[in-house]
């Protein structure tokens, strides 16, 4: 709230208050920073001197005061002292640091549904209180409006009615904006607490859209667009319009009431805030999918499989009945002594596939892999010179060694079949000597 500092006319005690600066001026008087002895600090309005004349104004002005002290809830600001027989009537409340609801949108423009609904919903319960004591605001609008950091507070209970009966009839003594001002006041009818919710309607148009709802003009055009012309709402926001619609109802028996207003408001906060933090959360997994492989080797889940394939590296490629998956066509196989030398299982002295070294990392042969089952495979790489010569070297011996072993063992069934023998014969290519058939 701007503060400016004491003018020479200004008084500079107050009561018991000692006044500091200028806090702002008004259809009512001015309002002054103030303090007391132990330090409180309070705004305390004076009252204008032509009004202090008027013994109408100063029995309205202390039967308001008398309900405003009655008033309970966190969205006013208390009433702290007041003197009504003073030659200037005067009153304090608590001060409130932080900017009006004026001033916010003047620097920051169109508030967020899920603020103005927030704030909307702060004031709605704050009335609750107000027309429960037994008093009607008559004059809220955004400049009334307080936002410090506890939240949103409604200023000036009860002094616009006293000033708003004769706003009408007597030129220069109207409060507040015309814009703001329900049709029954305009009127000059008695006022309901539904008058409140009518204000506070324009209100939450003006914070939406940084205008007021019946545009601009003269008092006397304003005035007439709140009796006879509808509100505009193209700006505000799809979740706020219809409510607030309906707080601008020209009837005042078709308004919502103030407790519903703060529920239906409370509701309407927290589904846009939702919408605006709402961040998907990760997928929780169960226990079946933390023990499947995700593609990281993670640690938990490398310890499980290492535990699995060591104990039993030997049969777990023929259990699963499936060879291991991979990208590359397959090797041919070269017999038993190969597929021995292939499995999957530790080797002695050699850290298992999947563990943690002391310095963090996995520490894992080359060329084996995690298949999706939890166990550990074969995985073909580029093939080697040297060993595919040594490989071949022993397919052709293997494969020698065991066409003589078949060729000798067909030449001791030879005489039981009746086959003549020859000087020699051949098998497979190979030449075999009848001495070797024989055993000569």
């Amino acid at each position: 709230m701007a503060m400016m500092r004491l003018r020479r006319e200004d008084p500079r005690v107050v009561g018991s208050f000692r006044l500091h600066r200028r806090l702002g001026a008004g259809g009512m008087g001015v309002v002054y920073l103030g303090s007391d002895r132990r330090g409180q600090r309070v705004a305390l309005k004076v009252i204008r001197p032509d009004l202090a004349e008027d013994q109408e104004f100063r029995s309205r002005f202390a039967r308001e005061v008398s309900a405003a002290r009655r008033i309970r809830g966190g969205c006013t600001a208390r009433l702290v002292a007041a003197d009504l027989e003073a030659d200037r009537p005067w009153f304090a409340t608590q001060y409130v640091p932080g900017p009006s609801l004026h001033d916010k949108v003047i620097e920051e423009g169109p508030l967020p549904a899920a603020e103005v609904a927030s704030i909307g919903a702060a004031l709605s319960e704050g009335l609750v209180a107000v027309h429960e004591a037994g008093v009607v605001h008559r004059d809220l609008k955004p400049s009334n409006i307080l936002l410090s950091p506890k939240g949103p507070r409604i200023i000036d209970f009860g002094i616009a009615w006293a000033t708003g009966a004769s706003t009408l009839t007597h030129v220069g003594t109207a409060v507040g904006s015309p814009g703001f001002l329900a049709p029954e006041q305009v009127r000059g009818a008695a006022v309901t607490p539904a008058t409140d919710v009518f204000s506070l309607g324009a209100t939450l148009a003006y914070a939406a859209m940084a205008d007021s709802p019946f545009g601009h003009g003269s008092s006397e055009v304003m005035l007439y667009r709140v009796v006879h012309e509808e509100p505009h709402l193209l700006d505000v926001h799809d979740a706020l319009a219809p409510l607030v619609r309906a707080c601008l109802a020209k009837d005042p028996e078709e308004r919502p009431s103030t407790l519903q207003l703060s529920m239906r408001l409370k509701e309407i906060a927290a589904r846009e805030a939702q919408g605006l933090h709402e961040r998907r959360p990760p997928a929780q997994r169960g226990d079946q999918e933390l023990d499947r492989p995700t593609g990281r080797m993670e640690g938990p889940y490398t310890e499980q499989s290492t535990r699995r394939a060591a104990g039993s590296s030997a049969q777990a490629p023929r259990a699963s009945g499936r060879r291991p998956t991979s990208s590359r066509p397959a090797a041919p196989r070269t017999g038993g002594s190969q597929s021995r030398a292939g499995h999957g299982g530790p080797r002695p002295g050699q850290q298992p596939h999947g563990q943690k070294g002391t310095n963090g990392r996995q520490a894992s042969r080359p060329g084996v892999r995690t298949t999706s089952a939890g166990k550990t495979g074969k995985k073909r790489g580029p093939a080697n010179p040297r060993l595919l010569r040594q490989r071949i070297v022993v397919f052709v011996v293997v494969t020698l060694l065991v066409a003589l072993g078949i060729a000798a063992a067909q030449g001791c069934q030879g005489p039981a079949r009746g086959l003549g023998g020859t000087p020699s014969q051949t098998f497979d290519g190979a030449a075999v000597h009848p001495a070797q058939v024989y055993g000569d």
